[in-house]
């Protein structure tokens, strides 16, 4: 039944070869010279366009340095050597590429004013306070890579994937958040790279090993590999548990403040409640109400 199924998703005929994974995967394998001038080149750029799409504000600019940020290919890469129990050097290429995409976002900072409220920005809100959707959505993600990678007929939806899969921009985040001494915000985008990174990791495993990518058929990684993603997941996964849980308590406690003001301004018609916030452990709500009214108990 498993080699049914794997035959309708990634038929044999348009299965690609080991030697093709691996010329594709592998910035060690065949002309790595060339490889790795052409994928720092890449990083670099695109690192740069990231930091200028994030300083911006611009959604545009973020989703062209994903689109042609080539660091998916090492973590991929980490995935196949993983399945084929051998050393590519993916990981090294991968930490280093890590450093050098905050490098740029530290660089970028100083286009900020200090006074700059980095939370305003709807590109680095948004990828400071991931949950476990996100982790989702990295693993599903990294299914979809690995398998259009698997097979020589989807290619073309791998632009899709790398927009899909954010990992330069929550770096250079992290960079600009570091630069401002808000190591918080930095936190929360290494968790959220370091959960996509988990994502494409532990799909492009699985899916590699079912293919038959793996050493002498082996569908199973060395123990030392299991004890990384193991740690990995941990490090992912307790930060995204809490996060989520802050974010559900808060929905709710604001949904109670907003029902209890409602019931404030009932007697009061024309009156509504037009914001509720939370800062801390404080909640605040913001009201309007035709002119000359004045809910009960207000003064």
């Amino acid at each position: 039944m498993l080699s049914a199924l794997l035959e309708r998703i990634v038929p044999a005929t348009q299965r690609r070869t080991l030697d093709e994974m691996v010329e594709d995967l592998d910035l060690s394998a065949g002309d790595s010279r060339a490889k790795r001038s052409a994928f720092w080149t890449m990083l670099t750029l695109s690192s740069v366009i990231a930091a200028g799409g994030v300083i911006t504000d611009s959604t545009a600019t973020v989703i062209g340095a994903m689109i042609i940020a080539p660091l998916a290919t090492p973590i991929m890469g980490i995935a196949l050597g993983s399945v084929q129990r051998r050393r590519t050097g993916s990981v090294r290429i991968v930490l280093f590429g890590c450093l050098l995409v905050i490098g740029v976002g530290l660089v970028f900072s100083v286009a900020l004013p200090e006074s700059y409220d980095l939370l305003s920005n709807g590109q680095i809100s948004g990828r400071t306070s991931p949950g476990l959707m996100d982790l989702v959505s990295a693993v599903a993600t990294g299914l979809a890579g690995a398998l259009a990678l698997s097979r020589r007929d989807v290619a073309a939806v791998l632009p899709g994937v790398a927009i899909a899969i954010s990992l330069v921009p929550p770096l250079v985040v992290a960079g600009v958040c570091l630069g401002h001494l808000a190591f918080w915000p930095a936190m929360g985008a290494l968790v959220l790279f370091l959960s996509n990174l988990f994502g494409l990791v532990s799909a492009g495993m699985a899916v590699f090993a079912v293919v038959g990518y793996g050493a002498g058929g082996a569908r199973r990684a060395t123990r030392r590999t299991r004890l990384a993603m193991a740690l990995l997941f941990t490090v992912v996964f307790i930060p995204l548990v809490g996060n989520t849980t802050v974010t559900i308590l808060v929905d709710l406690w604001t949904a109670r403040a907003k029902e209890a003001a409602g019931e404030w301004l009932a007697d009061t018609p024309g009156s509504s409640v037009t914001r509720v916030d939370m800062v801390s452990r404080t909640i605040s709500t913001s009201t309007s109400a035709p002119r000359g009214t004045c809910p009960r108990g207000a003064s």
